[in-house]
């Protein structure tokens, strides 16, 4: 096949599904919600291709089982869904996420995804300071997208507009957020510390330039601190203390040493989320935030009573909430414009697949930081009994992980488009050889 045999197509089909995972918004302003139906339908027949192409390289009953419980779940409720036709289309979503992220898992090595991830990241990135900059400098005002988003008429927009329907809202040298290509401050800033992460791995990478890598490390920087998200500060911050300790397990050279440093971390890691309990309303006095995480309070507060009606299987799988569905489409708002998430991935899979729903997701998540973990910390092992040095890039994993479980405190992004793709091919991925995924680092 030739997009497996060709290392310019491998690349190129690689990025432009990575691009299209982070910077979604960026197309359906764009070319609108049909061009974007069919960019992502093309990559999805592409990844089922890639999948039979392969098929002596993987099974169905090889993937991790808790992700295979999930995907059964969530077809599965369609059958009690309060909004079946929505369920459907949400399950549907959601396999054909997890079939590119399995596909991708079982053609490229981590080596390749480190460099696909870091190519996606400075197209998101770079386009975004340039389109601000362009906003900044010869537009000089609010930009609304291109087209139209569902349910949204320019025609008969109100007075003043609402903030949130801005595309730029022309801050690169305001007071305010900029949200880039992506139209959102918070995936923008997300968007960012990713590129925190896979430049600062590629930094420390000898199959790396360092001149572009602090170039481009220095950009992503640059638009985090002008996104200035709380949550991704937090995820920040939590990113730095895991990798420190990753760093300090490898120094560890003895089982005694280790036991003493694990020993350490967990006084350590007790200590800070005591201290962050205690001190949270000066830490949220310090993030500007308020108490009720920026309107988000009205939202749980919303979403908490309407999974409590249905709590054992939930309402239904939906993933992205479908705003022409009840009890969607009158659920929530934030600054006059409808919610399409609850602002908090594990309330949402409460919602939609109840405390089943949650205990699944809390497997998946758990066995897949474990594994990310003991990927980290564990010398490579390029043949039996032969261990190679530690590198920058067995972080990956492990730090990508991390920050979408910050994020998902705040956001739902991790059971919809990059999130769940990224959760999928970091399951699936750290459970495949150790040998064959490690010889290319």
């Amino acid at each position: 096949m030739r997009l497996i045999e060709n290392r310019r197509a491998r690349t190129g089909f690689l990025v432009l599904m990575l691009f299209t995972l982070l910077a979604g918004d960026a197309w359906r302003y764009t070319i609108g919600w049909i061009g974007w139906g069919i960019l992502v339908g093309l990559m999805t027949v592409a990844s089922v291709a890639l999948l039979i192409a392969q098929r002596d390289r993987w099974r169905l009953n090889s993937l991790p089982y808790p992700l295979l419980a999930f995907l059964v779940l969530a077809a599965l409720s369609v059958a009690w869904s309060f909004y079946p036709g929505a369920s459907a289309l949400g399950a549907a979503s959601t396999w054909f996420t997890v079939a590119g992220a399995v596909a991708v898992a079982v053609t490229y090595t981590w080596g390749e995804i480190l460099s696909g991830l870091g190519i996606a990241l400075r197209f998101a990135l770079g386009l975004s300071v340039l389109f601000e900059l362009v906003v900044a400098v010869i537009i000089r005002r609010p930009v609304l997208p291109p087209i139209a988003q569902p349910g949204i008429d320019y025609s008969h927009l109100p007075d003043p507009i609402p903030v949130m329907l801005y595309w730029s809202r022309d801050e690169l040298f305001g007071d305010g957020k900029i949200q880039g290509i992506l139209g959102n401050s918070v995936l923008l800033s997300f968007v960012a510390l990713l590129g925190i992460i896979v430049f600062g791995i590629q930094l420390f990478d000898k199959h790396y330039r360092k001149r572009w890598s602090i170039v481009w490390l220095a950009v992503a920087v640059a638009c985090f601190v002008l996104t200035r998200s709380a949550t991704n500060i937090v995820g920040l911050a939590v990113v730095l203390a895991v990798a420190a300790a990753v760093l300090l397990v490898r120094r560890a050279a003895t089982s005694r040493s280790r036991g003493i440093t694990y020993a350490g971390l967990a006084a350590i890691g007790f200590g800070a989320v005591v201290g962050a309990i205690v001190f949270l309303p000066q830490i949220l006095r310090l993030l500007g935030k308020s108490s009720d995480f920026t309107n988000r309070g009205e939202i749980w507060t919303s979403v908490i009573a309407l999974a409590q009606e249905r709590p054992v299987f939930g309402w239904g799988w939906v993933s992205y909430w479908a705003p022409w569905a009840p009890p969607f489409d009158t659920l929530a708002s934030n600054n006059g414009v409808r919610q399409l998430h609850a602002h908090d991935a594990w309330l949402d899979i409460w919602l939609q697949l109840g405390i089943i729903g949650l205990m699944v997701m809390g497997a998946l998540v758990l066995s897949t930081l474990v594994r990310s973990w003991v990927y980290a910390i564990d010398r490579p092992q390029s043949a039996p009994g032969l261990l190679g040095g530690f590198t920058a890039a067995t972080l990956l994993p492990l730090l990508v992980l991390v920050a979408l479980l910050v994020q998902s405190v705040a956001e739902s992004k991790l059971l919809v488009e990059y999130g769940m793709f990224l959760l999928a091919l970091l399951a699936f991925k750290t459970k495949l050889s150790a040998r064959e995924e490690l010889a290319d680092l």
